[in-house]
């Protein structure tokens, strides 16, 4: 019975002499299947080295090297008593006061997000914090999301303005994640805006009297922590 070698790594091995006999060229064909790290190194590329497609340990891995992590402390969703031109507060009967101490969560990022947000510090960690890359940044980390940018409001303070609202998870990388950068001595605020319910200017599309409510200070966050 004639056995051939498989191809590559084993018809590379197997010198012509021995080439003819069946059971080194089977045995040589075994030990190929059974200890050819070729598959294991496939394996590292795709989970771990590759960061486009590394999944679960291996974005841990790349985390460590960009200095980003996974696990994000977002607020809880606890409503309190409160006025209702603050948005989010509720009348009495409704929910109980602010105790002093902000109920949190800690919230893990999926493989899909979190790789985005290892991407997103990798950039940061080598831009100039001009408005063009700090641009650049917002864009791909809220891609499909609608407009996103920077806004130099002067008095060494600028805004990261969001025309759509952003989850609980968005808005701590935004805060405490450290991926989006700032200028040094800069105060940075983020300033979420809805123009389909907001009122103002046709120009700006804002809505009318009657069809939007009035901008509150609420939609302003810190993001200098």
């Amino acid at each position: 019975m004639s056995v051939q070698p498989k191809p590559g790594l084993v018809a590379r091995t197997i010198i012509s002499q021995y080439a003819n006999s069946p059971t080194l060229v089977q045995l040589a064909n075994n030990m190929d299947d059974y200890i050819n790290p070729d598959a294991n190194f496939d394996a590292f590329y795709d989970f771990v080295w590759n960061v486009e497609t590394a999944q679960g340990f291996g974005l841990d891995i790349w985390g460590k090297i960009v200095d980003i992590g996974r696990m994000l402390t977002v607020p809880g969703d606890v409503s309190y008593l409160g006025y209702e031109e603050a948005i989010s507060w509720q009348p009495f009967n409704q929910a109980p006061f602010f105790t002093g101490v902000q109920a949190t969560q800690t919230y893990r990022l999926a493989d899909d997000a979190y790789r985005k947000l290892i991407l997103v510090k990798a950039l940061a960690n080598i831009s100039d914090c001009t408005s063009p890359s700090l641009n650049r940044l917002l864009s791909n980390l809220f891609a499909g999301r609608g407009r996103c940018y920077v806004s130099d409001t002067g008095n060494m303070e600028f805004r990261y303005v969001f025309e759509f609202a952003l989850e609980p998870y968005e808005i701590a990388i935004l805060t405490q994640s450290g991926a989006i950068p700032k200028p040094a001595a800069v105060l940075a605020n983020v300033l979420q805006v809805d123009r389909s319910t907001t009122f103002g200017f046709n120009e700006g599309l804002m809505q009318p009297f009657g069809s939007g409510v009035f901008f509150t200070s609420s939609g302003l966050i810190n993001a200098s922590q």
